[in-house]
């Protein structure tokens, strides 16, 4: 993730609808997107976004109140961070690592974060929760702002799904530069290809969402299923077989404008108008393009480095700490990246005739999880590269060891996380899981 990755979109935070408007053309736009959402060079650094759950330590059945979580959230202003705390939309705690130059480095400064705000949150009662998706509570709205207020409009032309999403999801996002301009196993073409075929491998090693609403909907990943759900034109990615740059650029253009942003008032919500449309028909700005592309989910999404969008929360303390080194291992170690494409490589042809998460790979995956035989089988083939790679990465002896068991508990068991879910669900589960990973 390199340090200019800012460069190619805003967080909602930053975007301020009181700048000058210097209007876009369409071919500005296109040079623009092109330029900065694939910063090429070195591999270098890595990050981490891992979201939680918030639920009420004495029982997560019980919901939290607004006024407890706004307690909360002024609570932990005041405490000092390495990474950046912000709120999503259904109260879910987000924290964002800065590009660390070590996975160690990142997983020291985020493992030191989370240590900070559960103390805060244990003194309130509250704790954090690793999930896909929240298995007892409906979505309901925490945050009232007008980007929200839009963004649900949105997404309610397709049904529940972006409801759910918005304010019962969580996820851990990894972080990664998007590799050299030339050509080889770090290669910014061959990590863009290998991110959405392993991206189906970790949609189903790492599935633990198998409940909403308090019953099982027959999916190890129902937070990939709410994705999907919510459509091509929003959160789906760009075909493979067009160059990645070309391709994320026409995507932008061709996407549909979530809202138009207004100083005051409520946001519109327009309908069919693409950001393409919109540059020959209204005055876009620079702004409204960085905004438009913050509001586009695809399972791969380029700001200048990759981030992998795909995994669900994870269980335990530092579970997220699995995904996150399982991830730079098969990206970022040029002999791991080298066996895990040749691994997926023969996915690509289940993963037609749509991109991904709306074709039958990413369908199965977040289906059925290590059940399925070939994810199973390219699972544990990357595992096993993970395993060898971190130790060249300078991985501690605590990481290694929680790949390993994880690789044995779920992996090699054709088993998720979500199976554990189930297991409890059935009360056939009585084993703990999580450990201090740090070290």
């Amino acid at each position: 993730m390199s340090d200019s990755a800012s460069d190619c979109t805003e967080s909602y935070e930053d975007v301020d609808c009181t700048k000058p408007r210097t209007s876009l053309s369409e071919a500005e736009v296109e040079a623009l997107v092109r330029g900065i959402c694939f910063k090429t060079g070195p591999p270098r650094t890595v990050g981490v976004e891992v979201e939680w759950l918030v639920h009420e330590l004495r029982g997560p059945r019980l919901p939290v109140t607004p006024e407890r979580l706004a307690a909360a959230y002024a609570a932990l202003e005041t405490v000092p961070l390495g990474s950046a705390l912000t709120v999503e939309p259904g109260g879910q705690l987000e924290l964002s690592s800065p590009p660390a130059a070590s996975l160690m480095e990142c997983v020291g400064t985020v493992s030191a974060d989370l240590d900070a705000v559960r103390a805060v949150l244990r003194e309130l009662g509250l704790a954090l929760v690793g999930l896909g998706t929240d298995p007892w509570h409906s979505p309901r709205r925490y945050l009232r702002e007008p980007r929200y207020d839009a963004m649900e409009a949105c997404l309610d032309r397709t049904g529940p799904a972006g409801r759910a999403m918005m304010c019962t999801s969580a996820s851990v996002q990894v972080c990664l530069d998007a590799g050299y301009e030339e050509p080889g196993p770090l290669g910014h073409g061959r990590r863009w290809r290998l991110s959405h075929l392993l991206g189906a491998v970790l949609v189903a090693a790492f599935a633990n969402s198998p409940l909403l609403n308090g019953e099982p909907t027959g999916w190890r990943s129902t937070r990939q299923l709410l994705w999907t759900e919510i459509g091509a034109a929003r959160a789906g990615g760009p075909p493979l077989d067009v160059e990645p740059r070309a391709a994320w650029a026409r995507h932008v253009l061709d996407a549909p404008v979530m809202c138009l942003r207004r100083d005051g008032g409520p946001w519109e919500v327009p309908e069919r108008l693409t950001f393409r449309e919109w540059t020959r028909t209204g005055v876009p700005t620079r702004e409204d393009l960085d905004y438009h592309m913050t509001t586009l989910f695809p399972p791969v999404r380029p700001r200048g480095h990759l981030e992998l969008r795909m995994i669900d929360a994870q269980p335990g303390d530092d579970g997220w700490i699995v995904p996150l080194a399982v991830a730079t291992a098969l990206f970022d170690d040029p002999e791991a990246a080298e066996t895990a494409y040749r691994t997926v490589k023969p996915l690509a042809e289940r993963a037609v005739p749509l991109p991904a998460p709306h074709n039958p790979l990413w369908t199965d995956a977040a289906r059925h999880g290590l059940t399925d035989p070939e994810l199973h089988e390219a699972a544990v083939v990357c595992f096993a590269a993970a395993l060898d790679a971190l130790p060249r990465l300078g991985a501690g002896e605590a990481v290694l060891d929680a790949v390993a068991e994880y690789r044995d508990r779920h992996v090699l068991r054709g088993r998720t996380p979500a199976d554990d879910q189930l297991d409890r669900l059935r009360g056939t589960d009585t084993r703990a899981y999580g450990k201090d990973l740090r070290r």
